[in-house]
């Protein structure tokens, strides 16, 4: 049996939510730091638009994270494991590299060379990632039915998105009244918060030994894997700004063609190899090969409706990731100050977001999975264009009110609107789409398979986002959210191909 599946902190429903509750906390409240914050600091900072929109190619190593996720399925951390169980183990682990990441970008916040910038910045990803790898393997072990997966999902959404908005409300306000070093410090302690909560927890049934010499253990393992972890890091980094260089795509023209030939190269290789898969039969090596399995099985299960699903889940979240992009530049480039914009990514968008993953999550375990998912394309859509709307409004005009000791004027309100529509609209729909990321995943394969299916996710949205300001130079900030929550909405053309998929149990042939 698992040892997630006997973990003494999951005994009931509720605990087990707050459970999620806290996880999600943990994740979401790095992710501003080198995503949305860190591009608005750049801007603030005086970097072109063009190079602001490259840093959020940070953002694609979640994507690929199934490239590392199977040693979270397969290695316990040493010490940690031994005591708490596999999933606690590289949790903790996760958490201090976060930690520490994030002190790095404080101690770096001039942002006078970008590259160190970007360093600590993937490396901070890298660690969020790893977090996000391991929680949700774990609930995907607790919670196999769509019954289960809803509420969960909410609870973890709710921990998540509050943390972001903690995060980029926090930082945001702690860098107009002081600036970004401490805001980084801040939320860097803020960060380590569950590490203590998680120690503290009681040892992983099945497990044995001490408390103290599993955390030293742990801690000598832990600080052994950081220093490698960024002496490779570093190592790829310098070779890819030279392969860049030297290939001429600092170009961001030549830049484009490239972006948009990687995003098509897994669909095409998948259209060429899924005939072939499908075939296999259940005992083939290709499909209990440790290694290899958990990818190949997907393709196996669905057959050829494997190639609308993954074409529909790359698209879905397009308009997500994109507002996230430049939503904060717009912002900034509008000239509302660092307070209007912290109370926008605070209290508005902490309630509109709790609201939106709340009613998502109950509507994904009530309704048909196709109206949902139909919903939320819409959803998605509606949180973009509202962008489109403000980027001809200003801020400024008379005053209306005073919230959260800020005084709040028209002009402020429109972007209070727009983000209150945004973060609902983006709260129903992520999480509608993590419990049908869920239901896809084969329970042999939790981590790795919803690794898998969750980075393919947001490929393409991903390598689109790098070149969101090259699509602003072209098409202003208005043509952009217009053209973004589109393609998002264009999702449901694959709607009516993949509803009906049913996956093949294990051991049939085809």
């Amino acid at each position: 049996m698992s040892d997630a599946r006997t973990a003494p902190t999951t005994s009931g429903p509720w605990r087990l939510r707050a459970l999620y509750l806290m996880l999600g906390f943990s994740a979401g409240l790095p992710f501003y730091m080198f995503n949305a914050v860190l591009l608005l600091r750049l801007a603030k900072h005086g970097v072109d638009i063009v190079t602001v929109g490259y840093f959020a190619w940070v953002a694609l190593l979640p994507t690929f994270k199934f490239a590392w996720a199977p040693l979270l399925d397969k290695y316990d951390v040493p010490g940690f494991g031994a005591f708490w169980g596999k999933r606690r183990g590289w949790i903790m682990l996760a958490q201090i590299g976060i930690f520490l990441a994030t002190v790095a970008m404080a101690l770096t916040s001039s942002d006078r060379n970008l590259e160190i910038t970007a360093l600590f910045a993937v490396l901070l990803a890298f660690w969020t990632t790893t977090l996000e790898v391991a929680a949700d393997a774990w609930r995907i072990e607790l919670a196999p039915t769509a019954e289960e997966q809803g509420p969960l999902v909410a609870a973890n959404l709710w921990g998540y998105r509050s943390a972001m908005v903690a995060a980029g409300s926090g930082a945001i306000y702690i860098a107009a009244k002081s600036d970004w070093t401490t805001a980084y410090l801040v939320i860097a302690v803020a960060a380590l918060i569950p590490f203590p909560l998680l120690a503290c927890m009681g040892r992983e049934q099945g497990h044995d030994g001490s408390r103290g010499a599993a955390l030293a253990k742990g801690l000598l393992a832990t600080a052994v894997v950081l220093a490698a972890t960024t002496a490779i890091t570093a190592l790829v980094g310098w070779l890819l700004f030279a392969a860049i260089g030297s290939a001429g795509l600092d170009n961001p023209d030549i830049v484009k063609y490239w972006v948009f030939a990687v995003a098509l190269l897994p669909f095409v290789a998948l259209g060429a190899a899924v005939p072939w898969i499908r075939r296999l039969p259940p005992d083939h090596r290709l499909l209990n090969t440790a290694a290899l399995a958990p990818y190949i099985n997907v393709a196996w299960r669905f057959g050829l409706a494997v190639i609308p699903i993954l074409l529909f889940v790359s698209i879905y979240r397009m308009g997500d990731v994109m507002a996230l992009t430049l939503s904060h530049p717009l912002f900034n480039d509008l000239g509302y100050s660092l307070e209007a914009i912290a109370v926008a990514d605070g209290a508005v968008a902490l309630i509109s977001s709790m609201v939106g993953v709340a009613l998502g999550g109950w509507l994904a375990a009530k309704a048909p999975m196709g109206w949902a998912l139909a919903i939320g394309a819409v959803m998605s859509a509606f949180s973009n264009w509202i962008f489109a709307w403000l980027a001809y409004q200003s801020p400024g005009g008379p005053e209306l009110f005073s919230l959260l000791g800020v005084s709040v004027t028209s002009g402020d309100f429109d972007l209070y609107l727009a983000m209150a529509l945004d973060q609902f609209g983006h709260g129903f729909e992520g999480a509608v789409f993590v419990v049908y990321l869920s239901l896809l995943v084969n329970p042999r394969f939790p981590g790795t398979q919803y690794a898998l299916l969750s980075g393919l996710a947001f490929l393409i949205p991903r390598l689109l986002a790098g070149l969101s300001g090259v699509f602003q130079q072209a098409i202003g900030y208005d043509g952009f959210f217009i053209m973004a929550g589109t393609m998002s909405i264009a999702a449901v053309v694959f709607l009516p191909f993949i509803v009906g998929a049913r996956p093949r149990p294990d051991g049939v042939t085809a």
